[in-house]
C-alpha cells in the first residue's frame, strides 16, 4: 500500500520538484497547508529555501511550527529539508540577527566559516553507522548542497543518528532523531543518490 505524504506549503521550498522526486518514489503526495492533512499523513516533508527569518515568518504564519511539534509527539514521522532542517533548531543568527526557531532540536545554525558562500554543488557525506536514510549508500555518494549556513554542533539527544559534511569546516548534512529527521541537502535535486535516500525514508513511514 503506497504512504502518504503531505509535503508542507508556508510559502518556502521546491515543492513541485519535491513532489515530483517522492512520487518517483512511489508515494502518494499532496502540497498542502491544511493542518488536519498534515496531521494525518503517514510522512510530512518541510521544505525550505532562503533566509532562516523568512521562512520562520512563514511556518508560524500556518501554525506550522505547532504541526510538526504536535506530530513529533505523536512519533509520527517528519521530513526538513535544507531551510526545512534548520527551522528545526532553536535559532538561526543571519547577518547579526538571532531568530527563534521551532526549537524541536537545541543548538543555532550559524554562517559557515569559508572564503567562499554558498556552499553549492555537490559533496559527499560521512553517514552515521546506524543511519537509515543512507542505508545501502556508497560513501563516494554525493549530494546536491547550496546554502551559507548550517548546524554545526550537536547539543540534542546523545541516540540521534548524525551524519556531517565538511565545507571548510564540518556541519551537519542529517540529523535523525526518532520521527524527526532533517537533511541539510537537497534529495529532490541530487538525483539518485537523492531518490535512494527518500526512497529509504518513504519505507520506514
Amino acid at each position: 500500500m503506497s504512504k502518504s505524504v503531505v509535503i508542507l506549503d508556508y510559502g518556502s521550498g521546491n515543492l513541485r520538484s519535491a513532489q515530483r522526486a517522492l512520487e518517483r518514489v512511489g508515494a502518494v503526495v499532496e502540497v498542502t497547508a491544511d493542518p488536519a492533512a498534515a496531521a494525518t499523513a503517514d510522512g510530512l516533508v518541510v521544505p525550505g529555501v532562503g533566509a532562516f527569518e523568512a521562512c520562520m515568518s512563514g511556518l508560524r504564519g500556518i501554525g506550522g511550527d505547532r504541526i510538526i511539534a504536535e506530530r513529533v509527539r505523536a512519533a509520527a514521522p517528519v521530513l526538513g529539508v535544507c531551510v526545512g532542517m534548520q527551522i528545526l533548531f532553536a535559532h538561526g543568527v543571519e547577518f547579526g540577527i538571532d531568530t527563534p526557531g521551532a526549537a524541536l532540536w537545541p543548538g543555532a545554525v550559524t554562517r559557515l566559516d569559508a572564503p567562499i558562500i554558498p556552499h553549492m554543488g555537490w559533496n559527499t557525506v560521512t553517514a552515521d553507522p546506524g543511519s537509515r536514510l543512507f542505508a545501502g549508500a556508497d560513501p563516494a555518494t554525493r549530494y546536491y548542497f547550496v546554502h551559507s549556513y548550517a548546524a554545526q554542533r550537536w547539543s540534542g539527544a546523545a541516540d540521534a543518528a548524525l551524519s556531517w559534511s565538511h565545507y571548510h569546516v564540518p556541519f551537519l548534512a542529517a540529523v535523525e532523531d526518532g520521527p524527526l529527521a532533517a537533511t541539510q541537502f537537497h534529495p529532490e535535486k541530487s538525483g539518485d543518490a537523492g531518490a535512494a535516500l527518500l526512497s529509504n525514508w518513504v519505507e520506514g513511514l
